[in-house]
């Protein structure tokens, strides 16, 4: 959430920002900010002048009491039993106020970093990099929805007889692959100084506030209506709320998590190759990580986690490419966002598997969420996190880039953890 301070003292910014983002009708929201704002502070000056004033009047009630003169301090009284009729109702329209104003700062999505490009859409984003060579698959080479049937490792209809479409049944060597990549993810992270977590799978409803995921992404969520709880849809969101509320030292500085949980998005989608198989699931697998880093190394912070992620698909032999995602395709609570793709050579297409973002302070305002500089004042922390990685289309492109005539051969890192060296 953006301050309102720096809305006012960054006017012309923030409105160029949302225009990056294509957000519509900026100008009438930044304005209706200022003036829920304005409003608010004049309400709290009305307010507390007229406690000022019944403060000096208790006073003065007293005095008189002591004087004897009773009946003015009666007199006194009832204007007392008025001005705290006035402060009430004046409270009530200060706390409406700024139930309007916190709804409305819910709505505006983050300003982009200047290096976010314009764009409407994913066409817009920018390729910063591609490493790899693609695959030259042999003839009649299959897509994963096909080699998954074929080896009889993930099974579609079971995961529809026992919950419905996109929740996968992972069988014998694919549970066993999908075990693999979940513990190498960790082991790397680890290495790389993550310090693991297991968070829960469920979250309430501050904590969807928290990180942004509530309002914008509301109608993308589970929600358990009985208890009024939510199942993540990533594990951002329960290992960054950890820190809600919280007010660090310098010292303590990177805080650095890692996660792994099943994640669970209501993600519509027509019929069709982008979403088949393994593309597009309402459940799956992912190992995250989070920082918690001091404002004035996020951007450095971000570049090395882009580093780690990219370290992985390297150590995994799969060919990627690195995307500046335009201000049309950014995140609601990004600043800046680099996705990363694989190749998936049956679908010969591009499959992304990652998004690593900062977002500057923005989560932080909603969290709660500071430290405290050397000279003892509070600031505001920057949060970033990054997929480390999504499973399913990084199955999707082992299954596919790997499959050979005599089966699917399994990338070397993971085969101290599966053990086995071949889908056959």
């Amino acid at each position: 959430m953006l301050q309102v301070a720096f809305i006012r003292a960054h006017k012309e910014k923030v409105l160029q920002g949302l225009n990056v983002r294509n957000f519509k009708d900026a100008a009438r929201q930044v304005e209706e900010i200022i003036r829920l704002d304005d409003q608010r502070k004049q309400l709290q000056q009305q307010n507390d002048e007229l406690l000022a004033r019944g403060k000096a009047m208790a006073k003065e009630i007293g005095l008189l009491m002591r004087a004897g003169k009773q009946e003015e301090a009666h007199e006194r009284k009832a204007q007392t039993a008025e001005l705290k009729a006035r402060s009430k109702a004046l409270t009530e329209q200060r706390k409406a106020t700024e139930a309007e104003l916190t709804q409305l700062l819910y709505n505006i999505p983050n300003i982009p970093h200047p290096k976010v490009p314009a764009g409407t859409t994913e066409a817009d984003n920018i390729v910063a990099k591609e490493v790899g060579e693609i695959p030259a698959l042999p003839e009649g080479a299959k897509p994963h929805w096909e080699l998954i049937e074929e080896y009889d490792i993930i099974d579609f209809n079971l995961g529809v007889k026992i919950t419905g479409a996109g929740f996968p049944v992972y069988k014998g060597k694919g549970a066993k692959l999908q075990r693999a990549l979940i513990n190498f993810f960790l082991d790397e992270a680890e290495k790389a100084g993550f310090t693991e977590v297991q968070p829960p799978i469920v979250i309430n409803e501050d904590s969807g506030y928290g990180t942004g995921q509530l309002p914008d992404k509301e109608g993308q969520m589970y929600h358990v209506a009985s208890e009024n709880f939510y199942l993540i849809p990533t594990a951002e969101v329960p290992i960054t709320n950890m820190y809600r509320d919280v007010i660090l030292t310098e010292e303590q500085l990177p805080i650095k998590h890692v996660g792994y949980t099943p994640c669970f998005r209501r993600e519509a989608g027509s019929w069709g190759s982008h979403v088949r198989g393994l593309n597009r699931l309402h459940q799956f697998d992912k190992v995250e990580i989070v920082q918690i880093q001091h404002p004035d190394k996020s951007y450095e912070a971000l570049e090395e986690m882009s580093g780690y992620i990219q370290s992985l698909l390297q150590k995994l032999a799969l060919p990627y490419r690195v995307l500046v995602l335009c201000g049309g395709d950014l995140g609601f609570t990004s600043a800046l966002t680099y996705d990363m793709e694989v190749y998936s050579a049956a679908q010969q297409k591009w499959l992304e598997v990652s998004s690593v973002s900062n977002f500057e302070n923005f989560q932080a305002n909603r969290l709660k969420l500071r430290y405290k500089t050397a000279d003892k004042k509070t600031q505001l922390l920057h949060t970033l996190n990054g997929s480390a990685l999504a499973l399913p289309r990084i199955v999707a492109a082992i299954l596919e880039n790997n499959q050979t005539p005599d089966g699917i051969k399994v990338p070397g890192v993971l085969v101290p953890y599966c053990g086995f060296r071949m889908i056959d």
